[in-house]
């Protein structure tokens, strides 16, 4: 197994739900630890920092980038986890709000890729991981903007993995209904992981997939971990 243990993370989308369960996994492993997100983590520590950053903002990712190399140096983690959804009929909804998605959900994990692998890739080593969802594989009605980021977020995971290796481990993580605030925060529409109908999976069970991952022997890479409840369907 590769040591998890001095090795250094940030984690987008990382204070509350699935980016924060991962920041808590990777730091009780023993990394050093950052989390970026539009809200502070409420309990940081010596061992994990928190920083505000819309990914959205290129300004705010630049800025973003400073602070990490300023206070733990380079990460040789990535995990890209923030994102937003919506859910809205593509005959009736709001093309603005699709930009917004498009620009959290898709664009934001580009601009962290594009600010911090290349040192990865000088050092010859580093762990880049997505968090995508069951729907990127699976249409259905008002999900259609949210499932597109998150198809084209895949494309650019495997895009990556081919431009990058050997030198990095891409990994796409794809939960299916988690219970956390996510739904709580659509940009429009609402649902809840009960309405749904499928049960739910706990944030700390989609981590643990994300620290099997990058806790693989150095040349054993996995590409693709789907997790989702038992009923779920898709």
């Amino acid at each position: 197994m590769t040591e998890v243990k001095g090795r250094k993370a940030l984690i987008s989308g990382g204070s509350s739900g699935i980016g924060q369960a991962i920041a808590g996994k990777l730091s009780a492993a023993g990394a050093k630890t950052a989390v970026a997100d539009i809200s502070p983590l409420k309990d940081s520590t010596d061992s994990t920092l928190s920083f505000l950053c819309d990914v959205s903002s290129g300004t705010d990712v630049d800025a973003l980038y400073k602070q990490v190399h300023d206070n733990m140096g380079a990460p040789d983690i990535l995990v890209c986890s923030a994102g937003r959804g919506i859910h809205e009929k593509l005959t009736e909804g709001d093309p603005e709000k699709w930009h917004e998605i498009i620009q959290t959900n898709f664009l934001g994990a580009l601009r962290l890729v594009r600010a911090f692998t290349p040192a990865m890739l000088e050092a010859g080593f580093g762990d880049v991981v997505f968090v995508s969802s069951v729907s990127a594989k699976h249409a259905y009605p008002y999900g259609g903007v949210y499932a597109a980021t998150k198809a084209a977020l895949e494309v650019v995971a495997e895009t990556l993995r081919q431009e990058t290796l050997p030198k990095l481990r891409v990994t796409v993580v794809a939960p299916g209904v988690t219970d956390t605030n996510f739904f709580n925060n659509t940009v429009s529409g609402f649902h809840t992981a009960e309405d749904i109908g499928y049960g739910a999976i706990s944030p700390e069970e989609v981590a643990d997939a994300v620290l099997y991952a990058i806790s693989r022997a150095q040349g054993v890479s996995v590409g693709n971990i789907t997790i989702r409840p038992t009923a779920q369907p898709f």
